[in-house]
């Protein structure tokens, strides 16, 4: 399994309300996850618009609640819950959710900190693993998927179970290749390709 860095950006832009609720979700369909334990998710954050941001904090009493955040009273799993941050970043205020590990009582605020450190760098201040994460996320489930050691085309015996996506979709030259393998460029262009999508 990938290690993960302790805070990490999932999805690049604003997400969407559907696609709020898929990141929600989105490792429901990995075999080798334990569904009761919030492990994969502890960690992870995206943005959100304000709407989303409301609604969350409409949809249920919240855990806690302070001035800039407010945690979810449903657990995503263990001690993984929901945290909704509405934070102003050079003088705009913006909104993100993120999981955090409630065994750690210092979680939503060293989150925080990480969201507000990672926003007010570089305008490209994505690292490589966040940009894979962001990838991944964005990828429709149909055209992405892990390695199987049965495949004997692939010779990917060794790579059992790592993440695979469909790169060049639709052209003759598509095919499956190691998420993590993935060049500085191919991320580039996937990343791009998703803007393109939005704008």
């Amino acid at each position: 399994m990938t290690a993960h860095p302790p805070f990490r950006k999932v999805l690049d832009g604003v997400a969407t309300r559907e696609q709020m609720f898929q990141l929600f979700n989105q490792h429901k369909d990995n075999p080798d996850l334990d569904p009761f334990s919030g492990t994969p998710y502890s960690g992870e954050w995206f943005q959100i618009d304000a709407a989303s941001y409301h609604f969350m904090l409409g949809l249920l009493p919240p855990l806690f609640q302070r001035t800039g955040l407010f945690g979810m009273s449903e657990f995503k799993a263990g001690n993984v819950t929901s945290v909704f941050f509405a934070i102003r970043i050079r003088g705009r205020e913006r909104w993100f959710h993120g999981f955090c590990d409630l065994t750690d009582r210092q979680s939503p605020d060293k989150m925080r900190a990480a969201i507000i450190a990672h926003e007010t760098g570089a305008s490209d201040s994505m690292t490589r693993a966040e940009k894979l994460e962001a990838i991944w996320n964005m990828t429709p489930v149909e055209l992405r998927g892990t390695a199987r050691s049965a495949d004997p085309e692939t010779g990917w015996a060794e790579h059992r179970g790592k993440r695979t996506i469909l790169v060049n979709a639709g052209r003759h030259d598509a095919a499956f290749r190691l998420l993590d393998d993935l060049s500085d460029l191919a991320i580039d262009e996937c990343l791009s390709k998703v803007r393109l999508r939005r704008s």
